[in-house]
């Protein structure tokens, strides 16, 4: 009964309510706009006033194909120099950060930015063949010459580019002066760029480019086949324009890829057969002539430029390690170092073109990459394409990861083999020891197993999980103790070890089998105490890994099969460090059989292609690493006081 009544209160007080509502007549303005609806035939929102001009050209080539380029001009801009990028990344993408924007400034992408605020003319170009580019497209189409027929490269693209970019008739705003950047593929069309240098091209950045795909950039390392890679190639050759790679299969690609067998059978399964490029590359698994004709450092010396050219790279580097540090140094050796600066700083792949305060869980000095476009990049710029001072800037501007600034140095490295300052043997130890002293003659045997091969993250891993970008400074524990991971340890640090160059590594081991990687990881472990960030104590910092592919061992042109049960040395050099091993810490020397599924598996038997190796050619391995005598396994570490 009492919630009736409270009903029929309700209803009572709602009735008087509802009847004071009238309808309105059939005829009313405002019963024709709810029948309409609400979306106008027409809706045109006010357009802002724009500070800049953005054009687009196709621009004719020599051979007749034209290619299709942005060209964003400042309002009002006379005399002004231009920076040219030529990408097969979609060029109108690439000059679009925010689409509508009346601001030059809020168009075009952060690294743009102090060239937007000076006054450049900026440039985008899709290489030929790729999006709105005519043209057949190559994937870092070699030079004119025996792997290449015809009569155009990425030389020539970029002559010509450039010859229309400084005709006034084209663009009268310009003062006839170029320059060059880009980062990753667009850095590999840099340097192209600089084989035969259009003469209005002053000045270049080259940045994480790729220079030498078979030794240490996007497809191979010293031998082993970089199965991250591979998706790329489906999304980057299967479509002229944007496309999606084959799915790899289910969340964790360590079962997707262990699961399919070799690189070849995951490529079958995801239609790869299909693809030109996988079909060249699979066919050429060592450093034959194939690799040897497209490695820009020996065109680079063969051709040197007197382009000024800054070469950045990033110590973590995740795709492109090798490029700009050994053009740099070539250069240098051929006489070339008055025109050519090198730049390393503590970044991730094309970090330098984002922000570059941090990187995973290390916090840097400021936004060390604003301050490489800031201090470095744009004053080098300023000088060459507008006359402004000549900025000092030293032979080799490199971060200091162990203590955290920025180090100037007139040469570099500070040690290595061949220079003034030799390298220092650091030797693997009994029970697991490393130090500066001989080691007691012995070995370290370990299991070597395909089916479970050591991850290069914890697991699961998926190449889209968000931790590529950072994974070379993924904490090293995950990895120790595992039967098949050899862990050496120095003493308890009592002074501060500054090592500043490339370590090498240089191993001996016998093996059972008759092929077989061997990965060598530099690792800095921290205080296990730390107050200040407890879960950084104990943490295992790679400063310096590489992987390195034994069949390869005496020659990369001409493998060869282990002989089992054999010693044999494996030496070579690990990515350049500038580092402060501080009192406290340890140096920890890890030495592994896989880094998965980052590198295929080696089956560890000798077959002559192991893009094609089948499912019974992998077999389990026993591996001994050997101390002391002549032959003594170490990682020779560039030690300066």
């Amino acid at each position: 009964m009492r919630r009736l009544f409270v009903l029929l209160a309700a209803t009572a007080v709602c009735a008087p309510l509802a009847a004071q509502v009238t309808p309105a007549p059939k005829d009313s303005p405002e019963r024709a706009q709810a029948q309409a609806g609400d979306v106008p035939d027409k809706f045109t929102p006010p357009v802002p006033a724009k500070d800049y001009d953005k054009r687009e050209a196709m621009i004719p080539m020599r051979d007749g194909v034209k290619l299709y380029t942005v060209i964003v001009v400042p309002k009002g801009a006379t005399n002004a120099p231009i920076v040219l990028t030529r990408t097969p990344y979609n060029a109108k993408g690439r000059a679009t950060r925010t689409a509508d924007s009346g601001s030059m400034l809020e168009t075009l992408p952060l690294a743009d930015e102090n060239f937007v605020k000076h006054g450049y003319i900026r440039v985008y170009q899709d290489v030929r063949g790729k999006y709105g580019s005519e043209g057949e497209y190559v994937v870092t189409r070699p030079v004119i010459g025996p792997l290449n027929p015809t009569k155009v490269d990425h030389v020539t693209d970029a002559y010509d580019t450039i010859d229309w970019l400084v005709n006034k008739a084209n663009l009268p705003e310009s003062n006839g002066r170029v320059g060059m950047v880009g980062s990753s593929y667009e850095g590999f069309t840099v340097v192209m760029a600089l084989l035969h240098p259009h003469p209005a091209l002053k000045v270049a950045a080259p940045q994480s480019p790729m220079v030498d795909g078979w030794m240490g950039d996007d497809w191979f390392h010293y031998g082993a086949f970089r199965l991250a890679n591979i998706a790329w190639l489906g999304g980057q050759t299967g479509y002229k324009g944007e496309g999606k790679a084959p799915s790899t299969g289910g969340w964790d690609d360590y079962d997707n890829f262990r699961d399919i067998g070799s690189a070849g059978a995951w490529a079958a399964k995801s239609g790869y057969a299909q693809l030109p490029y996988w079909t060249r590359m699979s066919q050429h698994p060592a450093y034959d002539a194939f690799w040897q004709g497209q490695d820009l450092v020996r065109l680079l010396v063969a051709h040197p430029s007197e382009v000024p050219t800054i070469w950045e790279q990033g110590l973590w580097d995740q795709e492109d390690m090798w490029g700009a540090i050994h053009s740099w140094e070539a250069l240098k050796a051929a006489g070339k170092g008055g025109n050519n600066w090198l730049v390393m700083g503590p970044w991730r792949h094309s970090q330098v073109n984002r922000v570059g305060y941090e990187l995973g869980p290390f916090k840097w000095e400021g936004d060390t990459a604003a301050q490489y476009r800031d201090t470095m990049v744009l004053p080098l710029f300023e000088h060459y394409l507008r006359d402004q001072p000549m900025p000092t800037l030293p032979a080799a501007t490199i971060y200091n990861t162990g203590e955290n600034h920025w180090d100037r140095f007139a040469d570099w490295p500070l040690a290595c083999q061949g220079c003034a300052k030799a390298l220092t043997p650091l030797y693997l130890q009994a029970g697991g020891g490393l130090g500066f002293e001989h080691a007691a003659t012995g070995g370290d045997a370990y299991v070597a197993d395909p089916a479970k091969p050591v991850p290069h993250l914890p697991r699961p891993v998926n190449f889209e999980d968000g931790r590529w970008g950072d994974w070379l400074v993924q904490d090293q524990r995950f990895a120790d103790g595992r039967p098949d991971v050899m862990t050496y340890r120095s003493p308890v640090l009592t002074r501060a070890v500054r090592v500043a160059g490339p370590p090498v590594a240089d191993l001996w081991a016998r093996t059972t089998g008759t092929d077989g990687d061997f990965v060598v990881k530099v690792i800095d472990q921290y205080p296990d105490v730390n107050p200040a960030d407890p879960k950084m104590g104990g943490y295992q910092l790679a400063v310096s890994l590489d992987i390195f592919r034994g069949r390869y061992r005496k020659d990369a042109a001409h493998p060869s099969a282990i002989p089992a049960g054999v010693a044999q040395e494996y030496k070579f050099r690990l990515p350049t460090v500038n580092h402060v091993f501080q009192p406290g810490h340890r140096m920890v020397v890890q030495v592994q059989s896989s880094l998965f599924p980052l590198y295929d598996r080696n089956p560890q038997t000798y077959v002559p292609n192991i893009f094609y190796a089948k499912p019974g050619d992998y077999k389990t391995q026993t591996v001994t690493l050997l101390r002391g005598g002549s032959a003594a396994s170490a990682v020779l570490m560039p030690v300066v006081e």
